[in-house]
């Protein structure tokens, strides 16, 4: 698969660009954070390094070229580690008040390994079906989650929600439809 959504990136290109930066923020600010927290940042320095980070990306992605051979979040995760990275280097020549001393005790995970490909996974279909539920009639996204997610079978569903069974397989293929639109090329 692609590294990210390549029509995602697409969008960020277009007359709807506002929109597109929207969703972007949505799916990644959150990715962005947890590896500034991982990191051993607070949450107000996690927070404005995602600023730091966005801001970046603002001046980088009008002109970044999509290359289907390397993958987008690593290089958005080597942005932020090298941003993580300037702000310790900072902080480490700021004078000492003592509270300091019990942040630099916190362990720093290893850049490489920031997120695992699982957590990243269930990170993204999370965040995305977050942002996608607003998308559906309530029925329609009962019944996909009822089948997808507490393996009921459509005719039980069916029952439980007062539909046919046809209904409920089209509920659940609608939602699974634009669950892997959402989602094509974010993972890797």
């Amino acid at each position: 698969m692609d590294s990210t959504s390549v029509s995602l990136l697409r969008r960020l290109h277009t007359d709807d660009k506002e929109a597109a930066w929207r969703r972007f923020v949505e799916l990644y600010a959150p990715l962005i954070y947890h590896w500034c927290r991982s990191q051993g940042l607070n949450t107000t320095d996690g927070a404005d390094l995602v600023q730091e980070v966005l801001s970046i990306l603002v001046d980088k992605l009008p002109e970044f070229e999509y290359d289907p051979t390397r993958r987008f979040r690593g290089w958005l995760r080597t942005i932020t580690v090298n941003k993580i990275r300037d702000f310790q280097r900072r902080q480490a020549n700021r004078p000492s008040t003592g509270v300091e001393e019990t942040i630099q005790r916190i362990a720093v995970a290893d850049a490489t390994d920031l997120l695992g490909e699982a957590e990243y996974r269930r990170f993204l279909v999370k965040r995305a079906m977050r942002l996608m539920q607003a998308e559906f009639p309530e029925q329609t996204w009962q019944a996909c989650l009822k089948q997808v997610v507490q393996e009921s079978k459509a005719a039980d569903v069916a029952r439980e929600l007062g539909i046919t069974p046809n209904t409920a397989y089209l509920a659940k293929s609608r939602v699974l439809k634009r669950l892997r639109e959402e989602l094509a090329g974010l993972m890797d």
